[in-house]
This record gives structure tokens, C-alpha cells and sequence, in this order.
């Protein structure tokens, strides 16, 4: 218990220690005044030269980077000014490219259409050509029919004279005779 009281003594003398020091702390003296004013121009001067040293060389920096920035902002602008400018020519060439291709598409279609008219104007003059030719065959076929056919004769004719001759016959028998050979014959294959 006595260790108790001790300390409650010590604490209770300590504490009026610090009361008389408390009130030496409020009180104004010349010390403390030219301590306040010695720390504020030592705060001033360094401020100063924190200021010519650390700020400004920011403040430059800071500045020489909003240039920057806005130099690039404009260059950016600009960039978009002449994308958007190449955006409107491509997009009058693409306009244009649906204009082109359709052309070209009109023109081809034109050029198929005149080979195609040709084709079949020559195809035609060739069917004309070999419809003649075969005409022609068919004539000179007519001709060599007829030209056998009248060959024919001659040898029945002849044959006939031989027969008429050998038998001594008469005009009228005769006569029917070459009646009964132009009827197998045919008339219209003698007279042509």
C-alpha cells in the first residue's frame, strides 16, 4: 500500500510541474518572439528557393506539357478533319463504284448482245449457204437421175430397134411397143 501512495505522491508532483511549465508556454517573452520571427523567415527562404529551385522548373514543365497537349489536340483535330474528308471521297468513290460497275455491266451486256446478233446472222448466212449447196446437190442429183434415165431409154430404145429389127415385124406392133416402153418408163421422166 505504501507503493501506492508513492505513486500517487509522484503523479500528483508531476502533474503541478507541468502546470507550471504550461503556463510559461502562453506566456509571450522576447525569446519566443525572435524564435517565431527567426522561423518564418527561414520558412520565407526556403520557400524561395524551393520556389526558384523545385516550382518553377515544374511550373516550366508543366506548361512546356499543356503546350504539348494542346498542339497535339489540334493536330488530332486536324487528323480528324482530313479523315473525315478521305471518309467523304471514299464514300463518293464507293457512290460511284455502283455507277461504274453498272456501266461496265450496260457495256458488256451491249457487246454480248451485238456477238450475239452476229452469231446468229452468220449462223443464218451458214444455214442459207449449205440450204444453196444442197440445192445445188439436189439439182445435179435430179440432173444425173434424168441423165440415167434418158441413158436408160437409149439402151431400151435400142434394145427395142434390136427386137423390131430381129423379128421383122410390122409398124403397128411397132408402134405399141414404144407406147408400152414410155409407159414404164413414164412420161413425165421422158419429157423432162
Amino acid at each position: 500500500m505504501n507503493t501506492l501512495l508513492s505513486t500517487n505522491f509522484i503523479l500528483a508532483a508531476e502533474g503541478a510541474g507541468v502546470a507550471t511549465e504550461m503556463t510559461r508556454l502562453f506566456d509571450l517573452d522576447f525569446q519566443l518572439l525572435a524564435d517565431a520571427v527567426l522561423m518564418m523567415i527561414a520558412v520565407f527562404s526556403l520557400f524561395l528557393v524551393a520556389s526558384h529551385f523545385l516550382f518553377n522548373p515544374v511550373r516550366d514543365m508543366l506548361s512546356k506539357r499543356q503546350e504539348k497537349i494542346k498542339n497535339e489536340l489540334e493536330e488530332a483535330a486536324q487528323d480528324q478533319a482530313a479523315a473525315a474528308q478521305l471518309k467523304a471521297q471514299y464514300e463518293d468513290k464507293l457512290k460511284n463504284i455502283d455507277k461504274e460497275a453498272e456501266e461496265i455491266l450496260s457495256e458488256a451486256r451491249k457487246r454480248a448482245l451485238e456477238n450475239e446478233n452476229r452469231i446468229v446472222a452468220e449462223a443464218k448466212e451458214e444455214a442459207a449457204r449449205i440450204i444453196e449447196r444442197a440445192h445445188v446437190e439436189a439439182e445435179l442429183e435430179k440432173k444425173k437421175a434424168a441423165d440415167d434415165v434418158k441413158r436408160e431409154m437409149v439402151s431400151i430404145a435400142s434394145m427395142m430397134a434390136g427386137k423390131v429389127v430381129a423379128a421383122s415385124i410390122d409398124t403397128k406392133v411397132q408402134d405399141t411397143l414404144i407406147d408400152e416402153t414410155l409407159k414404164e418408163i413414164g412420161e413425165s421422166t421422158w419429157l423432162s
